[in-house]
């Protein structure tokens, strides 16, 4: 399997727009941070966590051609504000590009994109719209998705619940605040994690980098791989305060584990 962290900084992104510390202008690439999005490909299916407000070019960088299906996170602007991207890979005809989340977040999208997804706005001749179609998951019951066994699972974040997802030896877990002991438990045996870890102080609703190293250690992954950084943690600074085994991601970050 090979995973593709398309982005992996927080909602202001990084650089963050009037800031002039040291990571805004650093000249390491891999300071430079999109909003969170990856891409699963599993041999068989393509499938895209999150469509984040850069996505056109997120998928331009990683030249990709062709989804199979798209798991929402959840429903938060950061997380799916570049759905309107989604129209070069959905062209009709065609069946619709078949996208997942928990049925809060599936009401979110209709609501927020209702030229989307209501049937009654059909769009203007000579004119498109993305064609997708809104299927639920179930938190903690495995669903098959393009042909790839996925379990979704339910994380804690403010006063949403957000979904990680387990696709074989890969987990990817972002924007939680708390990670249950059932989660742990079903995370356990994965190769490779893919966590939110915000900076070192405490936050409401995210995981800080030390509480992300504990949760880390709890599911016991050969690899850990770091998301949803800020500007107050530099790459190669980060890198060096890690335990071994856990890394911080950046965008364009190609991550490999056996299927």
């Amino acid at each position: 399997m090979r995973l593709t962290l398309l982005g992996t900084g927080t909602s202001l992104g990084v650089p963050q727009v009037g800031c002039d510390c040291g990571v805004c202008h650093s000249m390491d690439p891999r300071d430079r941070r999109t909003r969170c999005a990856a891409l699963l490909d599993t041999g068989s299916a393509s499938l895209l966590f999150d469509t984040p407000p850069e996505l056109r070019l997120q998928l331009l960088m990683s030249g990709t051609r062709r989804l199979d299906a798209v798991l929402f996170t959840h429903a938060h602007a950061d997380h799916v504000a570049g759905i309107d991207d989604l129209r070069g890979l959905s062209p009709a005809p065609g069946a619709p590009l078949p996208c997942y989340g928990t049925g809060d977040t599936l009401a979110s999208l209709r609501q927020g994109y209702r030229y989307i997804f209501d049937p009654d706005r059909q769009p203007i001749q000579g004119t498109s719209r993305p064609r997708l179609s809104l299927l639920p998951l179930t938190p903690g019951r495995p669903a098959d998705i393009a042909g790839v066994p996925v379990l979704p699972l339910a994380f804690e974040h403010g006063h949403a619940v957000v979904l990680g997802f387990r696709v074989g030896p890969v987990a990817y877990i972002t924007d939680a605040k708390r990670v249950p002991p059932e989660a742990i438990a079903s995370l356990r045996g994965v190769e490779l994690l893919v966590l939110n870890a915000l900076w070192w102080r405490s936050h409401p609703t995210h995981l800080s980098i030390p509480e992300a190293i504990e949760v880390a250690g709890a599911i016991g992954a050969r690899r850990t791989v770091l998301t949803h950084l800020t500007h107050e943690t530099g790459q190669a600074d980060l890198a060096a305060q890690l335990p071994p085994g856990i890394e911080p991601g950046y965008d364009g970050q190609i991550l490999e584990t056996s299927p």
